[in-house]
């Protein structure tokens, strides 16, 4: 369906958002793996897994992606992500802008981003992007000024002790 509705003849990644409880992991990575096969699907992700469902998706197919929650504030999937760098996985952090009280008025997130005269969400996304270079934020927009405030993070450099203040903050 999702290629009808696209208009495409394949999808070059398609995420698992979902692991069903009631059916076992390998079968599902299994129905993706084979629409792999045939050529429906180019690259597999997997959404909300731990390490041991990652390497038992990667018993059956190859796994491009992993989206998990990950951010300066909830850091829950840290050792995911750690794994991810070591097995060369994109990692797809959802909610990646969060900063919670960190972004607080004299907080670390505000007196970094207003030494960069940048925003918070700035400073948030080059911290992401500081953490590991499999690491591919898709911070949700509705606004032009705000695709291009996030898409200039790619180019904020924070330093090595602004890092580690933000890494310790939480």
């Amino acid at each position: 369906m999702s290629l009808r509705r696209l208009g495409v003849d394949h999808i070059d990644l398609f995420q698992l958002h979902r692991v069903d409880p009631k059916v076992p992991l390998e079968d599902q990575v299994g129905e993706l793996k084979r629409l792999q096969d045939e050529g429906k699907i180019l690259a597999i992700g997997l959404s909300q897994v731990t390490i041991d469902q990652v390497e038992r998706a990667r018993t059956v197919a190859a796994i491009a992606t992993v989206q998990n929650r990950y951010n300066l504030t909830d850091r829950r999937s840290a050792d995911v992500l750690e794994y991810c760098t070591r097995h060369g996985i994109g990692f797809i952090p959802w909610a990646p802008v969060a900063a919670g009280e960190l972004a607080r008025s004299g907080g670390p997130v505000d007196r970094i981003a207003a030494a960069h005269g940048t925003s918070p969400s700035q400073v948030a996304l080059a911290w992401l992007l500081a953490r590991s270079e499999v690491v591919l934020p898709i911070p949700g927009t509705s606004r032009v000024t705000h695709l291009e405030d996030n898409l200039s993070a790619a180019t904020l450099v924070l330093s090595d002790a602004e890092i580690d203040e933000l890494t310790a903050a939480a």
